[in-house]
């Protein structure tokens, strides 16, 4: 079934920490990546007084549920050290689940397509960058990309 997945870091190496959380998505059987946005370098979101974030998205294949989807990628935030902050402060790793298939859930524990994707600039412009024509609960990725504010995210150029 395939999968999209939203990274980000904004402690540490950055741009490591999700290169490291992509290596283990694969490694682990959790999923088979088929694209791979470039990292982006983002301002902070939600609460301001932090560093900036890389930011990347992720397709591929999983044979995972949603929740086994959603223990996996948890098991991988915990096993490289993310701990929990207040809500959209800090982090070491963050991995999202942006959509499953075509399954649509809203409890406390997992909302699919990702509840707040569609108002994330720094989420669609790496998700459009590797599947410009995807739909998502009957809108266009690249139409919703059009409709938020993306100032600020730029590719991470390292180096």
């Amino acid at each position: 079934m395939r999968v999209g997945f939203g990274l980000g870091s904004n402690i540490g190496d950055k741009p490591g920490n999700i290169r490291e959380a992509l290596r283990l998505l694969e490694e682990r059987g959790i999923a088979r990546l088929t694209a791979v946005s470039r990292i982006y370098r983002t301002p902070p979101w939600g609460v301001l007084d932090q560093g900036d974030f890389a930011n990347a998205c992720a397709i591929g294949e999983t044979a995972l549920s949603p929740y086994e989807l959603l223990a996996a990628v948890k098991t991988i935030e915990a096993d490289m050290g993310r701990e929990p902050t207040r809500r959209w402060g800090p982090r070491l790793i963050d991995v999202d689940i942006l959509f499953l298939g075509d399954h649509t859930l809203d409890d406390p524990e997992l909302t699919l397509p990702h509840k707040e994707l569609f108002g994330r600039g720094f989420v669609l412009m790496p998700l459009v960058e590797i599947a410009p024509d995807l739909v998502l609960d009957g809108v266009p990725v690249a139409q919703a990309l059009g409709e938020v504010d993306a100032a600020g995210v730029r590719p991470w150029f390292e180096g």
